[in-house]
């Protein structure tokens, strides 16, 4: 029997597998894919990713540095900058790279396969196959593993369902800063993530095509001159809420343990955070300490994100939100840095 698997190789998965051989922990990650795997996502890391992904010793890509985010609204702008620290812009496939090159130099072993058929008693759980004494569920937005245990809660009733698509343009980036665009439709989420490419994602409750979301922002779209350089990627429905992130001795991490919107642009360093949490808990044979931790984790993202995406149901509130932040620099300010 095994101490900790994994169920699920993404970042917080691999996160957690690093964490728990660092801890001397036997650690198996399970994943049905293999080799880096691209999926839709904002691509950029809050400067206390980019420090939980140091602290990992995973060499980071390049990318493009990040120094605040922007919001923007037709002629309006207000910005902030990350203190202390950057964070970076890196395509999805070249951070999961990099996690995979650190877990294979610390040992962990990987075997390809599905976390099913999870039976647990009190002293172990097996999926998949393999029997340890803690699994961790790190399988993704829309966990299988956090319906198989009956955690998957439904959304509040009139939440807005939203979804999120992305592209990449192959120019050189016009700013260090995540942009966020408004519109009375959605948002449209810009980070720089190499010194010739820019990724553009759009977010929406409006069940449409890339193209249709993008002609929202004509001013964005006439920056974006260049061919696209990948194939439109789409997530949804992003929110995603959980009972519990505890179930006996099963852990849900990362976007399992649940997830508002990919507004605020953490859900990578959300992610690693949750990571490291679970499994100190794990090591201290206390995983119901892990509730509160993930709880304490995720207050400030969970309120604020949430009251954003309030925000966006209402166009008078979205059409004032940016002039508002642009007329308060310093609360925009406190808002960008509490998230990181």
């Amino acid at each position: 029997m095994i101490d900790v698997l994994v169920a699920g190789g993404g970042p917080a998965g691999l996160a957690a597998a690093l964490h728990a051989t660092a801890a001397g922990l036997e650690t198996v990650v399970l994943e049905p894919r293999s080799g880096a795997v691209d999926k839709a996502c904002g691509e950029g890391v809050m400067p206390s990713g980019v420090r939980a992904l140091a602290d990992l010793g995973v060499e980071l890509p390049a990318g493009h540095p990040l120094r605040g985010i922007r919001y923007v609204r037709g002629r309006h702008s207000a910005q902030a900058l990350f203190a202390p620290g950057r964070g970076r812009g890196i395509r999805r496939t070249e951070l999961h790279a990099a996690l995979l090159r650190r877990a294979a130099e610390a040992g962990v072993t990987l075997v390809r396969g599905r976390a099913e058929g999870v039976v647990q008693d009190t002293d172990s759980v097996v999926a998949g196959g393999i029997r340890a004494r803690w699994l961790i569920a790190a399988d993704g937005l829309h966990s299988p593993l956090r319906r198989a245990l009956g955690l998957d809660l439904a959304p509040p009733p009139r939440a807005p369902r939203r979804y999120g698509q992305r592209r990449h343009y192959r120019m050189p980036p016009w700013t260090d800063f995540v942009e966020v665009h408004w519109s009375r439709g959605g948002e449209a989420y810009v980070t720089p993530v190499a010194g010739d490419l820019v990724g553009v994602a759009v977010l929406s409750a409006r069940r449409c095509g890339y193209d249709d979301h993008l002609a929202a922002f004509p001013r964005l779209r006439a920056r974006l001159a260049a061919e696209p350089a990948t194939a439109v990627r789409g997530a949804g429905p992003l929110r995603q809420r959980a009972r519990a992130r505890v179930a006996g001795r099963v852990l849900l991490v990362g976007d399992a343990a649940g997830y508002v919107d990919a507004l605020t642009g953490e859900g990578i360093a959300l992610g690693l955070a949750s990571a490291r949490a679970a499994v100190a808990c794990v090591r201290a044979g206390r995983p119901e300490a892990y509730e509160r931790q993930w709880h304490a984790l995720t207050r400030r993202h969970r309120a604020l994100t949430a009251a954003l995406v309030e925000v966006t149901a209402h166009p008078a509130a979205a059409h004032a939100l940016v002039p508002a932040a642009a007329a308060l620099p310093a609360v925009f300010t406190a808002a960008v840095r509490a998230l990181q």
